[in-house]
C-alpha cells in the first residue's frame, strides 16, 4: 500500500478510524462481511421505534465516539455535539443524521457533516472533508446489514 505523505494527519486518522470500526464490527462470533449465512430470512423493515431499527442501531454504534446532542428514535434524528479533533485542537466537527426511510437502503439516510476551525478565538465554519458524509453513510450501512444478518431467524 502506497501512502501519500502529503495527506494530513487528520485524513489518516479518519481513514484509520473508519477501518478500525469496520474491523471491530467483526470481533464477535460473526462470519466475514462477504460470507453469507445459510438458511436465513432477514426482515428489511423493522421499525417498531418509528424508523428502521437496523439503521438506528448502526448509526448510534458508528457515531458512538462523538458526544450526542439530540437523539429521537420516533423522528429518526441523531445530532452529535461538537467533537474537537484530538490531533488538531483548532478544528472540530459534528454530524447530523436523519433516518428518513423505513427500509434498509442508502437513500433512507440524510447525513450532514459540519466542520469548524478556530481562527482568532472564534469558531469559523469551513468545508467538511471530501467524502466524509459518504464514508459515514457507508459505515452505517455496513453495520446495519451485519445487524440484520445476525438477527435473522433461521428458516427451514
Amino acid at each position: 500500500m502506497k501512502i501519500d505523505l502529503n495527506m494530513s494527519k487528520t485524513n489518516l486518522l479518519t481513514i484509520f478510524m473508519a477501518l478500525s470500526a469496520l474491523i471491530l464490527t467483526g470481533c464477535n462470533s460473526r462470519s466475514d462481511i462477504g460470507e453469507p449465512r445459510q438458511n436465513i430470512e432477514a426482515a428489511e423493515e423493522v421499525y417498531s421505534i418509528g424508523v428502521n431499527a437496523y439503521l438506528w442501531r448502526a448509526t448510534l454504534d458508528t457515531l458512538s465516539f462523538m458526544p450526542m446532542a439530540t437523539v429521537d428514535h420516533e423522528s429518526g434524528t441523531i445530532l452529535t455535539d461538537w467533537k474537537v479533533n484530538p490531533d488538531d485542537t483548532t478544528e472540530r466537527s459534528k454530524v447530523d443524521v436523519f433516518i428518513v426511510g423505513k427500509e434498509l437502503r442508502a437513500d433512507a439516510l440524510r447525513i450532514s457533516v459540519h466542520r469548524e476551525s478556530l481562527q482568532n478565538g472564534n469558531w469559523v465554519a469551513i468545508e467538511p472533508r471530501a467524502q466524509a458524509a459518504s464514508q459515514i453513510n457507508t459505515a452505517i450501512l455496513v453495520q446495519a446489514r451485519l445487524l440484520r444478518r445476525d438477527n435473522a431467524p433461521p428458516t427451514n
